[in-house]
C-alpha cells in the first residue's frame, strides 16, 4: 500500500505552505505539488484553494484530512500488531514536547525506553508547550509532554511525571520589588504568557484579588519570559522548571507572593485510541 499521498496531503494541511510541507516530506514543492494534484484527481475534487500568496483547505479538504490521519492510525495499529506477535517491536512514535521538558522530564524516560526498544524510532518534535493538547486531541502527534489543562477530553489519557509550582520571579537585582498593596500590583509591570494554562491562572488570580495588572509584555514561550525579567522589565510568571533550566537563572529569583498559584501537573498524554497500538503502549507503560 503507497500511503504517501496521505502523508503528503497531511503535511500541507498542516503547514499549508509548499516549501515548507516538502521540506517535511524530502521532497521537492513540485513533487508535491503533482502527488496532490493526482489525489484530487483520484477523488474527484478539489482539497485545497491556492494561489501565488496563499493554501487553505477546502470543505472537502476538511473531511479528507479526518479521514486521512485516521487511515494512517488504523495502518500504524495493524503494523504494531503484526509485528507485536512477531515479538520485536519496530517502527517509530510521535512525542511532542517543549525545549525545557525535552532535557528534563524526556531525558530520562527516552533512555530506558532506547535500552529497552532498539529498533523503535523516536521522532521528536519541540514547540509551544500549550500547543502539545491540540496537537494530540488532532492526530498530528502520537505522545506529547504538557501540563494537566483544568478541563481534560475523555479521549485523552493523562499520566503524571511530575509537578512544576508555578512561580512569580523578579529581576535577581534591581529596583522591582514584590507588590505588596494593590496600588502597587497596579503600577508594576507584568510580562504573562499570551496564552494557556499558565495565563488562565494567573488571570484568576488577580480577578481573585480585584487587581486589573499592568501587562508589560504577553510573551509566547516561557523561556522568554524569564529573559525579560533578568533585564529588569517587569515580574513574571513562569513554571519553577523553566526558571531552574534556564542559562539565565542565576539573573532573576523567586518571589513570595501569595496565595500560591496552583502547580503544573506534567505528565504524557495520548488519544485512547492510540494505546491499542503496541509501539505507543510500550511506551506508556514504561512509566
Amino acid at each position: 500500500m503507497d500511503l504517501k499521498p496521505l502523508r503528503h496531503f497531511l503535511s500541507l494541511a498542516e503547514t499549508l505552505h509548499f516549501g515548507r510541507a516538502s521540506a517535511t516530506c524530502h521532497i521537492s514543492p513540485s513533487t508535491l505539488s503533482r502527488s496532490i494534484q493526482h489525489l484530487e484527481e483520484r477523488l474527484g475534487v478539489c482539497l485545497f484553494e491556492r494561489d501565488n500568496r496563499s493554501v487553505s483547505l477546502t470543505t472537502e479538504g476538511i473531511k479528507f484530512e479526518k479521514y486521512a490521519r485516521e487511515t494512517l492510525i488504523q495502518w500504524s495499529a495493524i503494523c504494531s500488531e503484526l509485528m507485536a506477535e512477531s515479538r520485536e517491536l519496530k517502527g517509530e512514535i510521535s512525542v511532542y514536547c517543549s525545549v525545557t521538558a525535552s532535557y528534563s522530564f524526556l531525558y530520562d524516560i527516552l533512555k530506558r525506553f532506547r535500552q529497552r526498544y532498539p529498533s523503535i524510532e523516536i521522532k521528536l518534535h519541540t514547540g509551544d508547550p500549550d500547543s502539545a493538547i491540540h496537537r494530540i486531541s488532532s492526530g498530528k502527534e502520537d505522545i506529547a509532554i504538557s501540563a494537566r489543562p483544568d478541563h481534560l477530553s475523555s479521549e485523552i489519557q493523562f499520566r503524571s511525571i511530575g509537578l512544576s509550582p508555578l512561580v512569580f520571579i523578579g529581576p535577581a537585582s534591581g529596583d522591582i520589588d514584590p507588590p505588596e498593596t494593590l496600588a502597587e500590583w497596579r503600577r508594576t509591570p507584568m510580562i504573562l504568557p499570551e496564552k494557556g494554562i499558565g495565563r488562565q491562572r494567573v488571570d484568576r488570580w488577580f480577578s481573585t484579588k480585584g487587581i486589573k495588572p499592568k501587562i508589560y509584555a504577553q510573551v509566547a514561550g516561557n523561556e522568554a519570559i524569564v529573559s525579560m525579567v533578568s533585564l529588569g522589565f517587569g515580574i513574571g510568571v513562569v513554571p519553577r522548571i523553566v526558571m531552574d533550566n534556564s542559562p539565565l537563572s542565576d539573573k532573576v529569583k523567586i518571589l513570595n507572593i501569595t496565595p500560591w498559584l496552583a502547580a503544573y501537573d506534567v505528565g504524557l498524554c495520548v488519544l485512547d485510541k492510540k494505546l491499542k497500538s503496541p509501539l505507543i503502549r510500550a511506551f506508556w507503560d514504561l512509566l
